[in-house]
């Protein structure tokens, strides 16, 4: 199948780009380049440098190369500054989205994969989170993710497009070509990674007094790869009709057990800090996955956190300063 990545110079994108070619698939890569990387994208896969923003860019890449698939990674998507900067998110994020549905709906492009997120559950009341949670979006970065789901539940009814939501937390890990690297970076595993690199003096804990076994917030992780075979077996089955899933590991890990690990795996000390705790922060959150794999077989291959960090750490000391020791 010939399927449209967009943001496939980014992490998950990226990964998934690499995945999806391996298993046979043509793959066009869409993306503007402003947190992803040129060195990043798989060179079997057609790149076009092109942003959402202008309709006509993407309109133009999908007549040319006419793909049967679409999968949107493209998109803001940093909770905090979401509660800064509210219509980065609800207005670009959004108007982003659906220039890319309406481009589809103009070409007869009916299937559409949607990267979306598990923070549409803002207060969850059972743990870990399922499907049929309430939603309640817990910031605006969130609101933009469910817009874009009511948006593909009304092109079904209108325009028959079958589409895929995925809802998860926390991407982690790293194929072996491929890894994390934003800028600036603001998730916990390369920032810890980044000590024991010796590019950070110490790794900040924001609250270590929650109501958890040892006082630090426990959040859920889910290989990258892992994370691609899921948007994969979601895209085999929407010849069965649309459908949404939750992604999770089904069990949490704390911030320290993150740390620990860590540590483990690199043989350095990583000092911390404990700071005051952030707002907004919930004490657990954890995705539930049952339905996903009960209906695609999704099984992830890298459930463990030592896997997970190990993939990780291999990558960012074969690239100690991301894709800015690779030619781009």
């Amino acid at each position: 199948m010939k399927v449209l990545v967009t943001g496939g110079a980014g992490y998950i994108g990226s990964i998934t780009t690499e995945n999806l070619i391996a298993q046979g698939h043509e793959v066009v890569v869409f993306d503007n380049l402003y947190q992803g990387h040129r060195a990043a994208v798989h060179p079997k896969a057609v790149f076009v440098r092109g942003d959402l923003a202008v309709k006509v860019e993407i309109s133009a890449a999908i007549a040319e190369h006419k793909p049967e698939a679409v999968m949107h990674f493209a998109a803001y998507s940093l909770v905090g500054e979401s509660m800064q900067k509210p219509f980065k998110y609800l207005q670009e994020n959004t108007n982003n989205g659906l220039n890319l549905m309406e481009a589809m709906s103009d070409h007869g492009v009916k299937k559409f994969i949607l990267s979306s997120t598990a923070n549409l559950f803002d207060q969850p009341e059972r743990m870990p989170i399922a499907e049929d949670e309430r939603i309640v979006p817990g910031s605006p970065y969130g609101e933009s993710k469910f817009i874009m789901e009511r948006a593909l539940h009304w092109l079904e009814k209108t325009h028959g497009m079958k589409s895929a939501c995925l809802r998860y937390f926390n991407a982690a890990g790293a194929s072996e070509e491929r890894g994390e690297d934003h800028n600036p970076e603001l998730h916990l595993i390369p920032l810890v990674l980044q000590v024991a690199l010796g590019q950070r003096e110490h790794i900040s804990i924001f609250g270590d007094d929650y109501p958890t076994p040892d006082g630090t917030c426990v959040r859920d992780y889910i290989h990258v790869c892992d994370l691609a075979q899921a948007h994969i077996l979601a895209l085999a089955a929407l010849e069965q009709g649309s459908r949404t899933y939750n992604l999770g590991n089904g069990q949490g890990f704390s911030v320290k057990q993150v740390i620990e690990t860590a540590r483990e795996i690199t043989g350095h000390p990583i000092p911390v800090k404990i700071t005051p705790r952030r707002a907004g922060d919930p004490a657990v959150l954890v995705g539930a996955s049952e339905k996903i794999r009960a209906e695609l077989g999704w099984k992830p291959e890298f459930p463990n956190l030592k896997d997970i960090i190990l993939s990780a750490w291999q990558w960012h000391q074969a690239h100690p300063h991301g894709y800015g020791d690779a030619k781009h």
